[in-house]
């Protein structure tokens, strides 16, 4: 059976129907996305970190943003891995049903931007699928993209170290997710201002 078919009738968790209802209008709203995961694999590992700033009219809204440890212990058990860092961190630590609702109510509609989003995307995705949830519905733009785009380059991806050189961006020696969504959020606004994109 079509996928959409299963899926018309299929009653979503609230905060997901809300979040649905927020696509009615545009936004101007800019979320930076980074996210820190066990693996590179969505069907096999799991989002640890979620970070993201809102970018609104050339700004960086250091107020408006999101910044939570996902408590993944299953994972860790179940891999007989530890978590220190988990434990350690002062960050705020919650459950990934906690942690994937607040992202998705602090994200509402607007445009996500990230470096090689496409993964971060498919990581949420999985987290929201294991909700019983639909998929992300907003527009996404990658930094890597916009950067060669301008540069007229079809044949390298770059890094966000690189990205940050070729603007002359410090790098942060923490790399943490937060440190490289505030890097994603200065990248982006160069890039948006070059490429012209309102």
């Amino acid at each position: 059976m079509l996928d959409w078919l299963k899926n018309i009738n299929k009653e979503y968790p609230e905060f997901y129907k809300e979040y649905l209802a927020k696509f009615s209008e545009k936004s101007n709203r800019y979320v930076m996305l980074s996210t820190e995961t066990t693996g590179l694999n969505p069907k096999d590992d799991v989002v640890l970190t979620i970070s993201a700033f809102a970018v609104v009219d050339d700004s960086i809204l250091i107020g408006d943003n999101f910044e939570h440890i996902l408590l993944q212990y299953k994972y860790f058990h179940d891999n007989k891995l530890s978590n220190e860092f988990i434990i350690e961190s002062k960050m705020e630590k919650l459950s990934e049903p906690e942690a994937v609702e607040k992202f998705i109510n602090y994200l509402g509609n607007a445009v996500i931007v990230g470096h090689h989003i496409d993964f971060d995307v498919e990581m949420i995705n999985a987290s929201l699928e294991r909700l019983g949830c639909g998929r992300l519905k907003n527009e996404a733009l990658d930094i890597d993209i916009m950067y060669r785009k301008l540069q007229d380059i079809t044949d390298k991806e770059f890094s966000l170290v690189e990205l940050s050189e070729a603007f002359k961006i410090p790098i942060s020696d923490r790399n943490s997710s937060a440190d490289d969504a505030y890097t994603i959020a200065l990248l982006f606004l160069k890039l948006k201002s070059r490429l012209r994109i309102k």
